[in-house]
């Protein structure tokens, strides 16, 4: 049964039942060129994880900029440990749920979907055979971590008609090499090569890029060194473009830690959408992420 979206005065139905928070406001498609137009306005990018359709309808009517169907579903869905054992097909499948969940709700939001650990590595051949499975599901973007040998893949991809999001900072996939879940760019070698990471995946085409658990001035630094690519700031302080958050952490929901910079959204909301609601109103308005927001 499909669904009708009203253009008239009167607020439409929320999908799946419910209300329809910000249903009454116009909001234009966002799509790669919106959102470069967005980055030169200086209008905050809400990006938020969604893995199923009814999250994702709602998160689209809240105002959600971008719902990233992320590889974090291993661990807030699946209850595993780490990110490192999603399988391409258990993307597919969200992506596509996700999708359908868009679709029937008329979206306004932009879908993007990551490519998981060891489906974009062994060649830029197999990156694009990976993404072209998570498009074809739906996706309109895909994400990939790292940098460096990434770039290749990059501009391979974006020069196939396949818009990227980079991700630099703490890689999840990366973790164990990593050393654990900890802050990355604090030394001055280490700054030094994610500025030229992020330049560099900026020059092969990336439409975003993800700064996750990096400093705020790193970040920061990094934002007003880019021309076009727009980044998207978790636990990197409030100037980056845009902000990202794993709904389940938003709403308070987590299995383990709660990271330092994430804010529980339900807190003085009465319903979900309302809590995805006030994550909207908060990036936008520059509120989220505060000082005391932050992974350091």
């Amino acid at each position: 049964m499909s669904e009708t979206v009203s253009t008239s005065g009167a607020a439409p139905a929320a999908p799946y039942g419910g209300t329809r928070p910000n249903a009454e406001q116009k909001r234009k498609k966002v799509t790669v060129t919106r959102l470069a137009q967005m980055r030169a306005d200086g209008e905050k990018i809400a990006v938020l994880t969604a893995y199923d359709a009814t999250f994702a309808a709602f998160a689209d009517s809240a105002g959600v900029d971008c719902v990233l169907v992320g590889d974090s579903l291993g661990m807030v869905c699946q209850g595993r440990s780490s990110t490192v054992s999603v399988s391409l097909e258990e993307m597919r499948y969200h992506t596509q749920c996700v999708a359908q969940g868009l679709e029937r709700h008329g979206s306004t939001a932009l879908l993007i979907a990551d490519l998981p650990y060891g489906t974009f590595h062994q060649s830029r051949e197999q990156a694009f055979a990976s993404a072209v499975v998570l498009m074809q599901a739906g996706a309109q973007m895909i994400k990939l971590e790292g940098g460096g040998w990434t770039v290749e893949i990059v501009a391979f991809l974006t020069e196939r008609g396949i818009p990227v999001c980079a991700h630099l900072g703490l890689t999840p996939q990366t973790v164990a090499a990593l050393g654990g879940y900890k802050v990355q760019g604090r030394q001055a070698d280490e700054a030094r090569q994610m500025k030229a990471d992020a330049l560099a995946l900026e020059a092969a085409g990336a439409s975003l890029l993800v700064l996750e658990m990096v400093p705020a001035e790193l970040a920061t630094s990094i934002t007003s060194q880019m021309k076009s690519c727009a980044t998207i700031g978790i636990g990197a302080g409030s100037g980056t473009a845009g902000q990202v958050l794993v709904m389940h952490d938003m709403l308070g929901m987590n299995l383990g830690r709660m990271a330092k910079f994430v804010r529980n959204f339900m807190q003085g909301s009465s319903s979900i959408e309302g809590a995805f609601a006030a994550y909207v109103a908060a990036v936008k308005d520059g509120s989220f992420p505060n000082n005391e927001q932050h992974a350091w």
